[in-house]
Parts: structure tokens; sequence; C-alpha cells
């Protein structure tokens, strides 16, 4: 890992909007970020909460151009599988979990999985996106299996597998440490781990929407692990419930706050919720606009300085609305998912092609170039003039 600069203090001793009562404005705040200055989570809120939408893109699109100024997005060719939906955590907002027995419920047979892995390969995917519910009777002995399997036959494909809940489900059932279980799973073959079950890192906001899901400081403390254990690892954020405005910001800011002292994400990716036909729909606003995806995109980009990568959500978005987000700070476009089980569920639905994605990335004026996990770039089309190549491989991710 990159030496991490000396951590800031934890953000969250004071109510953030009490700090955004003090004399800041707009362009003094937009007049740090122009200078290339790291912004404090007050100063976050007050974008939020006053900034005009095209300040907020200009602002983004700038720190973007600094970080990535090749004029390149890359993609990732890569496949959503989910072995089970059988679920013990109930979180209200899943359209796709079953409990135990229920109606729908299913464990995927190492044969299928292997079948959905192996086509895959065949389209030339560098990635599985491999997540389940939090099973009660799948172990990490079982996970282990699946990954060596995996690895032996297809040793191309990165399992980008387990997120810090499962992770700890894990650990749990098991009655051991999660540093164990990430040891055994990166034995197996497990390459990196993918950020989903953040939703928003506050306890009040987890306590209505997943109360028997992860902690905040759980969260956070496996990722953590997963860092130190040489593997990286995305960060997301799932908006547009429950949470507040200042809520959001503190969510950036306790993964700002992580990435100073590790360096092991590898991007941040964001999302609104789909409450449409999940368990609790009544409880839950109609669904977010696309201004505010913007917006909270858009302050993402601005505020996480130390994050390098970007990435939309055009499976949640669509198409159109990725392409805006290339000039409102993103420089990915995530993966094709040639499978994608879990927002579907709630009726999102907008998978693409890859020569729609490529289309899209090149109407918005970029170069569209393949990477692999770790963001280095696979793409045979590289070239020196698109600058450093990037990690090829665990091993060499581990040490960026």
């Amino acid at each position: 890992m990159v030496q991490a600069p000396a951590p800031e203090a934890p953000p969250w001793k004071a109510p953030l909007t009490a700090f955004a009562r003090l004399n800041m404005d707009v362009q003094r705040v937009a007049q740090r970020v122009e200078d290339g200055e790291r912004i404090s989570p007050p100063e976050a809120l007050v974008l939020h909460e006053q900034a005009d939408l095209l300040t907020l893109m200009r602002l983004a699109d700038l720190v973007r151009e600094r970080k990535h100024p090749h004029g390149i997005v890359t993609y990732i060719v890569d496949r959503n599988i989910n072995p089970t939906n059988v679920c013990i955590t109930d979180c209200g907002f899943c359209a796709f979990y079953r409990r135990p027995k229920a109606e729908g419920a299913y464990v995927l047979s190492n044969e299928e999985i292997l079948h959905k892995v192996e086509e895959t390969a065949a389209l030339g995917g560098r990635q599985l996106l491999i997540q389940g519910g939090h099973h009660p009777h799948l172990k990490t002995d079982w996970w282990c299996t699946l990954l060596s399997e995996i690895r032996e036959r297809f040793p191309k494909l990165n399992p980008h597998a387990l997120s810090a809940p499962e992770l700890d489900h894990l650990a749990r059932i098991e009655k051991r440490g999660v540093e164990e279980v990430i040891r055994d799973l990166k034995e197996a073959g497990m390459g990196s781990v993918p950020g989903a079950g953040a939703e928003i890192l506050d306890e009040r906001v987890r306590k209505l929407i997943a109360p028997k899901k992860t902690s905040t400081e759980r969260w956070l403390e496996i990722h953590r692990k997963v860092h130190e254990a040489g593997l990286r690892s995305s960060a997301t954020m799932m908006f547009g419930h429950l949470e507040t405005a200042e809520e959001r910001i503190l969510h950036l800011a306790r993964l700002r706050l992580l990435q100073d002292k590790t360096g092991g994400f590898t991007a941040f990716v964001s999302w609104n919720m789909q409450p449409e036909g999940v368990p609790e729909e009544g409880i839950y606003p109609a669904k977010t606009t696309p201004s505010i995806y913007l917006r909270v995109q858009a302050i993402a980009r601005i505020f996480l300085n130390n994050f390098e990568n970007m990435q939309t959500s055009y499976v949640t978005q669509g198409m159109k609305m990725a392409q805006v987000t290339l000039r409102a700070g993103c420089n990915d476009f995530g993966g094709t998912m040639l499978e994608e089980n879990v927002v579907s569920a709630a009726g999102c639905f907008h998978l693409e092609s890859i020569q729609a994605i490529e289309h899209t990335i090149r109407s918005a004026g970029f170069e569209p170039l393949q990477r692999n996990s770790w963001y280095g770039i696979i793409d045979e089309r590289y070239d020196d003039k698109h600058g450093p190549r990037g990690p090829m491989t665990r091993e060499e991710g581990a040490a960026v």
C-alpha cells in the first residue's frame, strides 16, 4: 500500500448542522476545491445543501480531470453471481432475499455456479461479483471449495467476493475471528472484496433499515482487516431512504478516514434506493430524483479526495444518467454485469452490451478501456498515451 497521509481527526464529534451555520458560503468552499484543498465535512454539507447542481458538477469534473487527465473511462467485463438468496438478516429494503425454506429460496450447486463462470470466461470476463444472502448453514469451507475450483479452472477471472456483512456472518456462525475467515478465503482464491452492505454508515439509520446487519464500526473494521490482509476492496453508499443530508456526509467522512489509514479502497460507488416491491416499502419515501443522484455523486467525488476512482451505477440509473455522471466526477462505468439479480428484484433492470457501454462513453467525450478488479488496464488498445497501466494481479494491487 502507498504511504497514507496523516489521518484527519474524526469529523463526527458534533452535529454538522451546527458547523454549517458558521460564516461559510458556497463560493468560499468552491474556491478551496479549485485550489486542490481537502474540504471538511461541514463544508461538504454546505455544498450539499446550498450549491446549485451545475456548480457541483463543475467542481466534481475538475477533481476527476486532475486524477484522470488522460481522457479515459474504464469498465470491466464481469458477472454478478448470487449462489444463494437465503438470508436471516431480514433487511426491509431488500426484495431479493428469502427466509430459509420459504418459497423461492435457493442454493445453487457448484455445477450451476461453475457453468455461469464458464460462460463468463468465454465472453472475456475478468471479474466475478459473488455475493449471496446470510445463509445459516453455508460456512467458509463451502466458499473455499468454490473459490479454489474457480481459481484452478479459470485463473483469469477474479472472485470479487463476499461483502463485509457476509464475512461478519461467517465469523459469527463459526465463532472465530474474521481475520481467520479472510485468511482462508484469500488462500482459496478470493482476490478482492465488494463494498456492499454499507447502506448508510450511521447507527441511527441502520437500526431503522437493517437492525440485524453489521454495525457501522464493524463494517469499517472488517474492511480495515481486509486491507491489512493484502486485499483491496470497494466502498459503497445506498442513499435516498431514511437518512439525512448530514448522515450522508458522515458516511463519506468515515470512508475517507479509513482510506487515510489503509489506502485499501479501489473505488467508490453510490446509488439511490429502489423502494418498489421491497418488504417494508411503506416506510420509505418515493425514489429520489435524478438531480439528487447527481448531487450526491458529485459531492462524493469532491469530498473523497483520497479515492482514485468513482464508479457510476448504470444498472440503477440507466445509460443516459450514467453518461451524465461522467461529467459529475465518475471515471469508471462499472461492470457489464452479464447477470444481475438483486436490484432487478426491485424492478430496476438496466443491463447493456459492451458495445452500448463503449458507445455511451465515447459520446460523452472519453475513450473506453477495459480494466481488471484492481483498476489495471487490460485492454489491448492500451498504449503509453493512456498513462500508467496499473496493477495486473492481486499482489500488485495490494502494493499500490
